[in-house]
Parts: C-alpha cells; structure tokens; sequence
C-alpha cells in the first residue's frame, strides 16, 4: 500500500494503492469546494495513479459525508481580478478533466452527496459513476454570471446536449441522483453510502482482474473524438475567466458572500 499526500491549509488530496486499485480522495472544509491548490494536486496525483504500473483501475472520491463536491472555491472566485487570474484559476478545472481523459486506466466514480458546477464536471469525466440518492446534481454557473463553459463538453459527453442546456439554464435548480441516473451521468444509484461502498468493493475487485491492457484500450476508444480537447477547455477557461470580471458576476458574488453571512 501506498500513500502520497498534498496537504495544504485549504484541504488535500491523497492517493492510496490497495492491490491493484489506486484510491484518490480530495477533502476541502467548505463542503468539498477546489481551491487551485487542490486544483493542481488532484491533476498531478490523477497523472501519478495513471503511471503507477501497479495500479489496473482508479477509485475518484471525496472524504466526508453529505457533499461531494461544491465546485469553486467561492473565495477565489471573489479574489480574481484580471482576465489571467480568471484564466489560469478556470484552467485547474481543465487540467483535471484533462487528467481523467488522458489517463490510461478506467476511473470509477464515487458520488456520496451533492456535486454542484465542477462537481458535476468531475462525475461526468470518469469513466463509470456510482451515487446515492443523496447525490443530487446543480451546474449554478450562470447564477454567478458565468457558465459551465470548461465543464460543458465533459457533462455534455456523458449526458447529451438537452440535458447539459436543461442543467445549465436552470442553474439554481436541483436535479436528483435518479433524474441524473436516467441521463447517463451515474450507472448505479445506492440508497445510501454503506450500500454503495459495498457493492464498489466487489466491483472493483472484478474490475481489477481484467486485462489492463484491454481496459486501456476500451477506454481509448471511448474517448475518440475528444483529442482536441487541451485546447477547446482552454479557450472555454478564457471565457469564464473574462465573464467572471463584469460587473454582473461582481455583483452575483457580493450578494452571495452577503447572503451567506
């Protein structure tokens, strides 16, 4: 068993080898929110655990309870003030989405709660994701005066276009695990945590028996057409990164911030 940790005062990530599967967990005090630092440690041990040559499969997961993810760091959204902190903070989302399509072995989701806007994009980048009934789903992008842009392709692949429009119009709306099930983002939907952690188990452990190499190439096949996309998160980084200066979004925030005191 291996463990390599970044810890850093904003939360951490950690990636644990058990057998042949590799565990990467992230943990943030505010409701599994992504600072940048967490940001790029999540890119990097994605990129570790797809090199390891141990590892056959990789578990995504978050530490904690009732969230999964709550998508930016609000704190650093607010922080940003020019189009190239808006810009490379959009970009650590592109660099996990990235991370997971690039990396070579099959990453199997673990959704125990909520996931709101990058939450969301980081189920819809793995390849085969589980839930609970907990798990209900929000991209609120445009209720802060910006927009899914960098996680859009990724929600968009797993879910199609009606449903990514629906999700993204709708952006203080919640959807269930169930409604997400019936639209692809999750394969299995558990009644609570327990249930799912035991049925992962054994699937995880059928998965490990498989052959790598057919694995790796399953999921390179399932991934054709999306080559391009360094560069399209990229420039959909850019936009978010620019819509998130107007006065709108500045205004959006503040009424946020105030309302949350």
């Amino acid at each position: 068993m291996m463990m390599q940790t970044h810890p850093n005062t904003e939360g951490w990530v950690s990636f644990e080898r058990s057998a042949t599967i590799g565990i990467l967990t992230f943990f943030h005090p505010a409701h599994n929110s992504l600072p940048g630092k967490l940001l790029s440690g999540l890119a990097e041990q994605i990129a570790l655990a797809g090199a390891d040559p141990l590892v056959k499969v990789i578990l995504l997961q978050s530490a904690g309870e009732k969230t999964f993810c709550a998508g930016a760091s609000f704190d650093e959204l607010m922080a940003i003030a020019d189009p190239d902190q808006g810009l490379e903070f959009f970009m650590g989302f592109a660099r996990v989405i990235n991370a997971l399509r690039q990396c070579p072995k099959l990453v199997i989701g673990r959704i125990q709660g909520k996931a709101v806007g990058g939450g969301v994009g980081l189920a819809a980048a793995t390849d085969f994701c589980v839930a609970t009934q907990a798990a209900s789903i929000k991209l609120s992008e445009l209720a802060v005066g910006i927009g899914p842009f960098v996680v859009g392709p990724a929600v968009e692949r797993k879910m199609g276009k009606a449903a990514t429009l629906q999700l993204a119009i709708q952006a203080e709306a919640w959807q269930s695990a169930q409604w997400a099930q019936q639209h692809g983002l999750f394969q299995e939907v558990f009644e609570d945590t327990p249930s799912m952690d035991a049925w992962l188990e054994g699937y995880l452990a059928r998965l490990s028996d498989y052959s790598a190499a057919a694995m790796q190439a399953l999921k390179a096949a399932f991934w054709e057409g999306t080559e391009h996309w360094d560069e399209l998160l990229a420039q959909r980084a850019a936009i978010s990164g620019r819509l998130i200066l107007t006065p709108e979004a500045k205004n959006a925030l503040a009424a946020i911030k105030q309302k949350n005191r």
